[in-house]
């Protein structure tokens, strides 16, 4: 069996070198030597005053680690076989680069030698240190049947805080622990700070056994027990627990009482530590081997899962995410050009309107003042001050005219230019548009129409005309009172008739003028209307196409740009969607390796059998 665990473990080693994880290759390869070594080293843990270095001199049944008299141990104690009683404080040159704290080069570290029955009271102090070495421990070599078949036991110093991962994790690396027995007293349950540290130690070791002491001291020490059960399973902690008590043992060791020692409850402890001893090379090797793939696993495949997170992460805003930007500006260009255009078309459509409309109201005006002042002037009379007024008016209208044309037309420029917004900068075309100068000098003089005058010779005949009627009229009117026909009073209404006949003809010829005048007026300015009209339509769609090709060649520069952009930005998101398309594939086959891996270590514990926990002889 050890030739399945051993391949398995080898391509752990294997996986960890691919995959460049140095730190790993090198546990692994620790974690390789320290399971061919036949020796099975238990690393005793826990919080100050809970009995482990009682309990380790008890399982050795000697002295050697510091107890009673407020002494604790204050450096890991190794205790091991040998063939005569030996101790000494080795100090480890402080760890370098490349080098895992912990270890050292053969012939590095400093030994020195000290008294057996010195340890348990030097322990506590700095015997045998050089200030700024690196970390030291105690080694102490004993005679003992238990430790020649193979057991190491190591004394840790107790921590106020042991479920600080840190301090025991630096304490397994060191002494690189094959099972790890936290020591916790009968006197109350296991605190919070002990069930954490079991979670942590049951991560990286199988065998782990939670050894409760003091029993002899607690007389409810088996309700004690039994919560603590109660509360490693509650946890999910796979550890079983051993009640136990130093004091008995040591005692029954010295009156070699085996009754007691059966009550101390220290055979089952022994014969656990045998049995884990004896399957090391098989149920333990095993175990261990699917905890190291595990951890493995979990370390390797945590930075792929994070690099396949990345990889989506970057297809949101990296290059597939500036080649949709780019292709939603192109889009956007497409709907902005048709809305400038259909802008520019409207706008124009409505300046026209407009400024025809204007201009025809202005021209309305005049007229209407026209009329007024026509009804009551003779153009005989006022022409010459009114045709100066006129010109003044026309030049003004077509000036106000022209001066709005130029407003609307800017505003229709920064209306389109109001679509390129979006694109940071200005768009407006350089141009200006101003009333022009000689508007005035282009204004045509009217010309004064030919109206009837009322001549004298006129006159005379139309006042004869008259006279003759009302002479006439009156003469024989006299003659049936038996008055002549010429007399005073005819003569009179003749001379009346005639002067009415030469005031009306007077006020027709004054009709027909003002008529002619206002008939040759209306004529002249819409003669001008129709010119300045022109003028202005001209203008207008000079202006239109000077903004539609200005707006055109914009839209055509910004779309070449754009383009481009969009041709770059394919390129890079087909480089960058076929690279990560390969890498994925290659995370994707990565991991379904480490979930291979991962399978066939946890074969290895699939057959393992359950440890039942043992109890002391009641």
């Amino acid at each position: 069996m050890a030739g399945i665990w051993l391949d398995v473990l080898d391509e752990i080693a294997r996986t960890c070198r691919e995959h460049g994880r140095g730190d790993l290759l090198q546990a692994v390869r620790q974690k390789r030597a320290q399971l061919l070594d036949p020796t099975l080293r238990v690393l005793v843990i826990g919080e100050p005053n809970q009995g482990k270095s009682q309990l380790v001199n008890a399982i050795v049944n000697a002295p050697v680690c510091p107890v009673g008299d407020g002494r604790t141990t204050v450096l890991p104690t190794v205790v091991q076989h040998a063939e005569v009683a030996a101790a000494a404080v080795v100090q480890v040159p402080p760890p370098t680069p490349g080098r895992s704290p912990g270890t050292a080069l053969p012939g590095t570290v400093e030994r020195t030698p000290v008294p057996v029955e010195q340890i348990p009271a030097g322990v506590a102090g700095s015997y045998g240190r050089r200030p700024g070495g690196g970390p030291a421990y105690v080694e102490i070599g004993l005679p003992r049947a238990l430790l020649g078949a193979g057991l190491v036991l190591v004394d840790t110093p107790g921590a106020d805080e042991i479920g600080t991962p840190a301090g025991v994790a630096s304490v397994a690396a060191l002494n690189r622990a094959d099972a790890v027995l936290l020591v916790s007293d009968s006197t109350r349950e296991l605190s919070v700070a002990e069930l954490n540290v079991l979670l942590h130690v049951t991560r990286a070791h199988p065998n782990v056994l939670v050894v409760q002491t003091k029993i002899d001291l607690v007389p409810d020490w088996r309700a004690v027990a039994e919560r603590n059960q109660r509360h490693l399973a509650e946890a999910g902690v796979p550890a079983a627990l051993i009640p136990v008590s130093a004091a008995l043992r040591l005692r029954a060791a010295a009156a070699d009482d085996r009754d007691l020692n059966a009550e101390s409850g220290f055979p089952a402890l022994v014969a656990r530590l045998h049995r884990d001893l004896a399957g090391k090379g098989d149920v333990l090797a095993r175990a261990t081997v699917g905890l190291a793939a595990r951890t493995v696993v979990e370390q390797l495949a945590a930075p792929l899962r994070a690099e396949l997170e990345s990889q989506q992460a970057e297809e949101q805003s990296g290059p597939m995410s500036r080649l949709h930007a780019a292709q939603r500006e192109v889009e956007e260009l497409r709907r902005c050009s048709v809305r400038w255009q259909n802008t520019l078309n409207d706008e124009m459509a409505d300046l026209l309107s407009d400024i025809e409309y204007d201009l025809r109201e202005r021209t309305r005006q005049i007229l209407r003042e026209v009329d007024d002042a026509f009804d009551t002037a003779d153009p005989l009379v006022a022409w010459d001050t009114f045709q100066e007024w006129l010109s003044r008016n026309l030049t003004e209208a077509a000036e106000a005219n022209h001066e709005w044309l130029a407003q609307r037309c800017d505003f229709v420029a920064r209306r389109v230019a109001g679509h390129f917004a979006r694109y940071g900068y200005d768009v407006l075309p350089p141009w200006s548009m101003t009333v022009p100068e000689d508007l005035a000098g282009r204004t045509p003089e009217i010309e004064q129409p030919n109206v009837d005058r009322f001549t004298v010779s006129q006159k005379v005949i139309t006042g004869m005309k008259g006279s003759y009627g009302g002479l006439l009229m009156f003469g024989l009117a006299m003659t049936l009172a038996g008055m002549p026909m010429i007399n005073p009073v005819s003569i009179g209404a003749g001379a009346l008739f005639g002067g009415k006949s030469i005031r009306d003809e007077s006020k027709q010829l004054l009709r027909r003028r003002q008529a002619t005048a206002k008939t040759a007026i209306q004529r002249h300015v819409d003669d001008y209307f129709v010119r300045v009209v022109k003028d202005c339509r001209d203008t207008t769609r000079q202006v239109q196409r000077m903004l539609r090709d200005h707006f055109a060649a914009l839209t055509e520069e910004l779309q070449e740009a754009i383009v481009q952009s969009l041709r770059t930005a394919k390129q890079a998101a087909d480089t960058d969607a076929a690279a990560r398309d390969q890498r994925q594939r290659e995370i994707k086959l990565k991991m379904t390796r480490l979930a291979a891996l991962y399978d066939q270590a946890q074969q290895l514990t699939a057959a393992r059998p359950a440890a039942a926990p043992l109890e002391p002889r009641a």
